[in-house]
């Protein structure tokens, strides 16, 4: 089999070192990859917003799957371009995706479908997104409506927090046409789930339990990002699991075939287990990442087959079986991060991790320059701890993490800690 993988962060390497094993897979492709993921694939120099081009290139080798990582290509249509040729891939469709391209559309979804989601009202100005907040008071959450690369959420606790994201969103226009709405929510307070599912659009599979970590620094401070760290499993109530399923993961997927847009591919719920019980946060229309980095290696068996019964509608009565181990993820980020990455440091000490027993490195953010890796985007590295223990595994990662270094690297030193 010809596979295709679209994407070039560290969650498509977690993918393609997946699918390099897979039995049948003979060729992996990757639009565009990157330099870890090229020892396992040929790499395309095709961007993955490059829908057409992509569908073309997929037709002219006759690709036999495709799998899409990023949710970029899938709000813009991948899905459909590949089902106009006849290409199996997994990913939803455009009108499918919409519930990670506009959080507004995910709101009104909830509200017809009795998921449990904080309040929200949709601003439009500044004055708008002050009245919401202060109708909800402090803290507060305001969130971009579109697509802005996990960094459109702005959760405000001070006067001075509200104040310089007014100035982001209604002054600044930091987040461009993602931001021409925004979302006002409360904010919830409870423990965050990362709760992911595989779904043929009426079937659903759970994956395994994560939990990631948004923000830049230690004790969850500083700016929102596309994610710093994760751990699988990640402990949960009792109970829990089973009523996200129940109340909002059952109920969204349902809701979008009742309306003529059924979903295939992954679901991601981001989940605040309130005291009220599970209330939703965020779709994705994807892996999350890094939780994929995370969860992926604990699959037991072939990834594949489930990507393709997915695709196909025919998940039925298939089950995935998980590793009795942990893994811990650290993210390494470039000097600047999450505003102004800094491209064209040089990355050591990257062969002596991999040596490391119960180490993984998964690459994002890399570039080659005369034949030696350097930084080319904000997220560099997800490093990986395997262990049969939360703690073991986090020890693991950060005794890699120790030995990698480029000027200027940022990375939390808690991750997964408040777990083991």
């Amino acid at each position: 089999m010809r596979v295709l993988i679209v994407g070039s962060g560290a969650r498509e390497h977690a993918l393609a070192w997946k699918l390099a094993r897979a039995e049948g897979v003979e060729e992996l492709y990757a639009a565009p990859g990157n330099p870890g993921i090229a020892a396992l694939a040929h790499c395309v120099p095709i961007g993955a917003d490059a829908t057409v081009e992509l569908a073309e290139f997929a037709a002219s080798l006759r690709m036999d799957f495709t799998v899409v990582g990023p949710e970029l290509p899938l709000c813009l249509g991948i899905a459909d371009e590949f089902a106009r040729r006849g290409l199996p891939l997994l990913g939803p469709s455009r009108a499918a995706a919409e519930i990670e391209g506009s959080k507004v559309l995910a709101k009104e979804l909830c509200l017809r479908y009795g998921i449990p989601t904080a309040r929200a009202v949709v601003a439009r100005n500044r004055d708008e997104m002050a009245a919401a907040a202060r109708k909800f008071g402090l803290p507060v959450v305001l969130k971009a409506d579109g697509l802005a690369a996990g960094k459109g959420v702005l959760v405000c606790r001070t006067p001075q927090q509200l104040d310089e994201a007014l100035v982001r969103f209604g002054e600044e226009h930091a987040f461009g046409a993602a931001g021409e709405r925004v979302l006002v929510e409360e904010c919830l307070e409870g423990q965050e789930v990362s709760f992911m599912v595989l779904t043929d659009g009426s079937t659903v599979l759970p994956l395994a339990s994560a939990r990631d970590y948004k923000r830049l620094e230690d004790g969850d401070r500083g700016p929102n990002t596309g994610g710093m760290g994760a751990v699988s499993p990640a402990p949960l109530p009792q109970g829990l699991a089973a009523a996200i399923l129940k109340d909002i993961v059952y109920p969204a997927v349902n809701g979008l075939a009742q309306e003529g847009r059924p979903f295939r591919g992954v679901l991601y719920a981001g989940v605040m287990a309130t005291a009220e019980g599970p209330k939703l946060l965020e779709f994705n229309c994807r892996l999350g990442d890094p939780e994929t980095q995370v969860v992926i290696p604990r699959l037991d068996g072939d990834l594949l087959p489930l990507l393709q019964a997915a695709a196909r509608g025919e998940l039925g009565t298939l089950r995935a079986g998980w590793r009795h181990e942990a893994l811990a993820c650290v993210v390494l980020a470039a000097a600047g991060y999450p505003d102004a990455p800094r491209r064209g440091n040089l990355v050591s000490g990257l062969g002596d991790a991999l040596n490391l027993d119960g180490t993984l490195v998964f690459q994002a953010g890399t570039g080659l320059e005369e034949g030696r890796l350097v930084t080319s985007g904000g997220r560099v590295l997800s490093v990986i701890g395997r262990g049969p223990s939360i703690a073991e595994a986090v020890a693991t990662a950060y005794q890699a993490v120790s030995l990698i270094h480029f000027e200027g690297m940022q990375y939390r030193t808690d991750i997964g800690k408040d777990l083991s």
